[in-house]
């Protein structure tokens, strides 16, 4: 150590913020092993006796054997009693990077070298070329499924969440069942029998973590990976990327008025037995699909012996008239797999949705799931159990109905008022998101970087299409924000816009 490099660069270690909260032994134990790793040390190199380190560094000498010690119990160091210390011959170039040389004095510090990429699975490529999801962790305009969370029951829900403790004690802290508790299956079944018009048990229920995750257990316990899928277009960019993560070969479905195309399914050669729709509020364009079409659907299934995965997003948030009941109940043939999401009616920081399966689905997807990360949390589930039981989440839904309708209508008179020569709002009849289309000569790509300049991020809509719209346009979130906000954001984006 008598060079003054190595120990001035041990100084800085061991004075590293980073380290403030570990004792002194164990500051001074990392800063060598730091030194050791980094090749500043070399393999053989004698380390100078604990007394004259402990002098240098101002430091007791049993702070520096007590570093010594655990270094030699970690292998790093070799202790030759009447010969000294010195850095492990095991740690050779191969690990260090360093050229291998012995000597008494510190190496040179290496030059780092130029990373090679990560070494990926075609897999793993493919997600790394396609990103990931951002889900918006803060209240910000326009983001879209993202709920009123300021006005959630927290105290209620606290209470409850101490009461489910105390009942079920030590028995929450162990593993649940991968298919969730049975008070909240037969809550979930309860409720979408009343309210959804669904056919539901709670032994067909199964509780995820989210929408997302149930996506990605269907399309690997559905589909093989290089098959095809039925997906509508435009269509929910999180299924798209769960089914590509899956390397299914995705079949846009057109969507129009009524829904998705049911006479493109019949005319269909790709060979495709499972397709994904959003029928009772699409996503993104908001239509509801068509009685007769859910018929076509369910009788198209039972045809090819295949599958509808029926994702029921919002449809508890519908302010014209009552929401179409939803296919599941429809499906006199079993053949439809139903997903549910407590991240929208609740909060998403919950975590928490759920399947309705047909029986001979449920057990492939209990082990699926068991494989994948076992079970949802205990406590949040009996938690949530309690919630339903007491008539607090229907009373929330209904109390946050009202809340979005006031911010729909609010929405669509600011974009009026301000934007009428930008876009045209298409005021959906339920949901969290306000479609807007742009006038002819507008460039989606253009607007989207006009309002970053002023803090705004526009979810664009040509990114929900398989193939380009002939018109761009934005996906405006309203129900995370007030009636004030969205005026003042409208405004800001205006004139970002103008």
């Amino acid at each position: 150590m008598a060079r003054n490099l190595a120990l001035d660069t041990l100084k800085i270690h061991i004075a590293d913020p980073r380290l403030a909260s570990l004792e002194l032994r164990v500051r001074v134990q990392r800063a060598l092993r730091q030194l050791i790793l980094d090749g500043m040390l070399a393999p053989g190199y004698r380390l100078p006796a604990t007394r004259t380190l402990s002098q240098s560094l101002g430091l007791s000498r049993d702070t520096v054997e007590t570093a010594y010690a655990q270094l030699q119990l970690d292998g790093y160091i070799q202790r030759r009693k009447g010969s000294g210390s010195f850095v492990s011959d095991k740690i050779g170039p191969s690990l260090l990077g360093t050229r291998g040389r012995k000597s008494n004095l510190p190496a040179a510090p290496l030059r780092p070298r130029a990373r090679a990429p990560a070494a990926l699975s075609s897999r793993g490529a493919d997600l790394l070329a396609g990103g990931g999801v951002c889900d918006q962790q803060v209240v910000k305009a326009f983001a879209t499924g993202l709920p009123e969370t300021r006005t959630f029951p927290m105290a209620v829900w606290e209470r409850l969440q101490r009461q489910a403790s105390k009942d079920h004690r030590a028995s929450v802290l162990l593993h649940g069942d991968p298919q969730g508790a049975e008070p909240l299956r037969q809550a979930i079944a309860d409720y979408l029998n009343l309210e959804r018009g669904a056919k539901a048990t709670a032994d067909q229920v199964l509780v995820l973590t989210s929408t997302r995750q149930a996506l990605f257990m269907c399309a690997q316990v559905l589909v093989d990976a290089g098959q095809p899928i039925l997906m509508e277009d435009p269509g929910y960019f999180g299924a798209r990327k769960a089914f590509e993560m899956a390397q299914l070969q995705i079949v846009p479905v057109p969507v129009d008025e009524k829904g998705v195309r049911t006479d493109r399914l019949r005319v269909d050669r790709s060979g495709a037995n499972t397709i994904y729709v959003t029928p009772s509020h699409q996503y993104p364009t908001g239509v509801t699909m068509a009685l007769e079409r859910r018929l076509e659907l369910t009788a198209w299934a039972a045809q090819r012996q295949g599958w509808i995965i029926e994702d029921d997003y919002d449809s508890q948030f519908h302010y014209e008239g009552l929401p179409t009941a939803c296919v599941q109940g429809l499906d006199t043939f079993q053949r439809t797999i139903y997903l549910g999401t407590f991240s929208k009616s609740l909060y998403p920081g919950l975590r928490m949705g759920y399947m309705v399966l047909p029986h001979e689905l449920v057990k492939p997807m209990s082990h699926a799931r068991s494989i994948l990360d076992g079970h949802t949390p205990q406590i949040a589930q009996l938690t949530l159990a309690r919630f339903m039981e007491a008539g607090h989440f229907g009373a929330h839904i209904r109390s946050m109905r009202k809340i979005y309708a006031a911010r729909r209508e609010a929405m669509a008179h600011a974009v009026q008022r301000h934007l009428s020569g930008i876009v045209t709002a298409h005021l959906p009849p339920g949901g969290l998101q306000m479609p807007c289309l742009l006038t002819e000569g507008r460039s989606e790509l253009d607007t989207i970087r006009q309002a970053a300049r002023v803090g705004i991020e526009l979810p664009g809509l040509s990114r929900l299409y398989a193939r380009p719209p002939s018109r761009g346009g934005w996906l405006l979130g309203f129900a995370a924000l007030t009636p004030h906000e969205i005026e003042t954001a409208i405004q800001r984006l205006a004139e970002a816009l103008a």
